[in-house]
């Protein structure tokens, strides 16, 4: 379980929330809501240790999530705006770091990019790219997924491959939380909303 308590965090010189609550349970799902600006990607780059909060604790499992960043980086995947791909490397091998090669295999099949798995990444369109990115994910083995807007540029049937990735990962114990504007395929998820 992840619980928030009390969390507080600056942007520059303004405060952009203070005493959020909450937890998500193994299995469990929210989803960060809320206008522009309100403070949900400060959140998510907050729960994984990229941001330090000015007030407040993180816990996984009862333990003080941010007391050792490193041990914290191995729970987390983040998939935040940027596809954060190499355009002169082929798809497979934008993955080669993440994972084996029937691993990566399967993850590209997960997202429907199989067959693009020789071509450079700089020809793969906009929702291709975010695929790519997506199937980062499919190789986590990381428990809590934090996901910033993750369905920029997906087709309807590339959001119904990322639902299923989605649940999977939500079946095996693992968590999610996603900011968004756009609903997502998640299946009973909480929503949590930044004013």
């Amino acid at each position: 379980m992840l619980e928030a308590d009390g969390l507080a965090a600056f942007r520059g010189e303004r405060l952009v929330f203070e005493k959020l609550r909450f937890s998500v349970p193994a299995g469990g799902a929210m989803l960060l809501v809320g206008p522009n600006g309100s403070g949900k990607s400060t959140l998510l780059r907050l729960l994984a240790g990229l941001v330090r909060p000015m007030a407040g604790g993180l816990r996984w499992h009862g333990e003080d999530t941010l007391a050792d960043l490193q041990l914290h980086a191995t729970r987390v995947s983040y998939l935040g705006h940027q596809d954060a791909i190499k355009p002169g490397l082929s798809v497979m091998e934008n993955l080669r770091f993440w994972g084996e090669p029937a691993a990566i295999a399967a993850a590209l099949e997960a997202v429907d990019l199989a067959r693009l798995a020789d071509l450079p990444a700089r020809m793969l369109s906009a929702g291709q790219k975010r695929r790519l990115a997506v199937s980062r994910l499919a190789l986590s083995a990381a428990p809590i997924w934090l996901l910033d807007e993750p369905t920029l540029g997906l087709d309807v049937k590339a959001v119904a491959r990322f639902g299923a990735l989605l649940a999977t990962h939500r079946n095996r114990g693992g968590l999610v939380i996603a900011a968004t504007h756009l609903p997502l395929p998640l299946q009973g998820a909480v929503e949590f909303a930044l004013a």
